[in-house]
């Protein structure tokens, strides 16, 4: 057998890419090493309730072609994010805005939010921030900073604030209106059924191989498939066998519970734990993405991980000596013949699913011109 394509990864970007080919006359043959396609947002059913098996995902966007274009592989309810934040025995809305700086203050107006932030601002005499921490306080004050970003940040990425590069934040948003809206954009949802029936649209008619990787493939099929291109969503420092070293990412953990007869375990979708003390960042309850009515809940534990070679990447570190390592595997990737590489591990940055979408839309328009 011979293809036009293959596609090393079946989560978001190769099947959005597969079906792209697929339409244009193509052949494609989609491998994952997973035992599932849809990549981090494979949803599975329990008891009725879609679970997020990788993480709560929630789709967003302004880009009314990228919602156009998911809202023809599945219906989407009008689910908007609004976690809420514990600190210690204290609760707030998030993202901040004045319903958190009114139980923070007792402040009623964004003009007394706004005295009282540039007050404490004015109070830290920060002027060139040298580390995340000093950043943080310089835009935000010392309560925001110290209740509803430090321990979430330190528990995120493994490590003391101030031993964390200031450029890893570059703005902290402060609405001064009562809108728990986490996200700015116009477009928001989740998917009714869960995620996988988007994927498996996206992939129907196209061969697809589970549980194997890329090494393993090629030497499996060396004599009997053959194929022009390969598009490679895996981590691009893998492919060339980490011959100039490792780049970074942070992992996660995910301990899921189904808790029988508990029709509403904590009242959100998403609940963080800001912390240091509490291990884990969130909880999930799943339920809530759909507006779920089950007599029972299934609940989730996101821990964060510091992430070893073998383990689940999820987050690339991006910081100046990663970035630094992913430009010489870029310069490979480019003399690279015939591989393309697309995706979060592929072009080691954080995607969200509508960039994701867009990103895999244009890498198959430029294969088809």
């Amino acid at each position: 057998m011979h293809y036009d394509y293959l596609i090393v990864g079946a989560g978001l970007f190769g099947a959005v890419f597969a079906n792209e080919m697929k339409k244009a006359g193509k052949t494609c043959l989609v491998i994952d090493k997973r035992d599932h396609i849809a990549g981090n947002i494979y949803t599975e059913q329990v008891k009725g309730i879609n679970v997020h098996r990788y993480g709560a995902h929630i789709f967003h966007t302004s880009d009314k072609k990228v919602w156009d274009y998911v809202n023809n592989l599945a219906t989407f309810n009008h689910f908007v994010n609004a976690p809420v934040a514990i600190y210690k025995d204290e609760l707030y809305n998030l993202p901040f805005n004045m319903n958190t700086f009114s139980k923070l203050w007792g402040v009623k107006t964004p003009q007394e939010a706004k005295a009282k932030i540039a007050e404490q601002i004015a109070e830290l005499h920060i002027t060139e921030p040298k580390n995340l921490e000093e950043q943080a306080l310089s835009l935000v004050g010392r309560d925001v900073y110290e209740k509803l970003i430090k321990g979430y940040t330190e528990k995120q990425w493994g490590r003391d604030c101030k031993d964390l590069p200031a450029f890893i934040i570059k703005r902290l948003p402060l609405r001064f209106v009562f809108d728990n809206n986490y996200f700015n954009d116009i477009y928001q949802g989740i998917p009714e059924g869960g995620y996988t029936q988007i994927v498996e649209k996206l992939l129907e008619g196209t061969p697809v191989e589970l549980g194997v990787t890329f090494a393993d493939f090629r030497k499996a099929h060396a004599s009997d498939l053959s194929w022009d291109k390969v598009l490679y969503t895996g981590m691009i420092d893998e492919y060339f066998d980490y011959k100039l070293g490792n780049l970074e990412y942070r992992s996660l953990s995910f301990d899921t519970n189904l808790i029988e007869g508990c029709e509403n375990y904590q009242g959100n979708a998403v609940v963080n734990y800001t912390e240091r003390e509490v291990p884990f960042t969130r909880i999930i309850e799943h339920k809530h993405f759909e507006f779920g009515k089950q007599p029972d809940t299934v609940i989730t534990h996101e821990y964060p991980v510091t992430w070893e070679p073998g383990m689940e990447p999820y987050y690339p570190v991006n910081n100046e000596r990663n970035n630094a390592l992913f430009a010489k595997y870029q310069e490979l990737a480019a003399a690279e013949k015939n591989v393309l590489f697309g995706g979060r591990l592929g072009q080691y940055k954080y995607y969200d699913m509508d960039k994701v979408i867009l990103a895999a839309l244009e890498m198959a328009g430029e294969e088809l011109k």
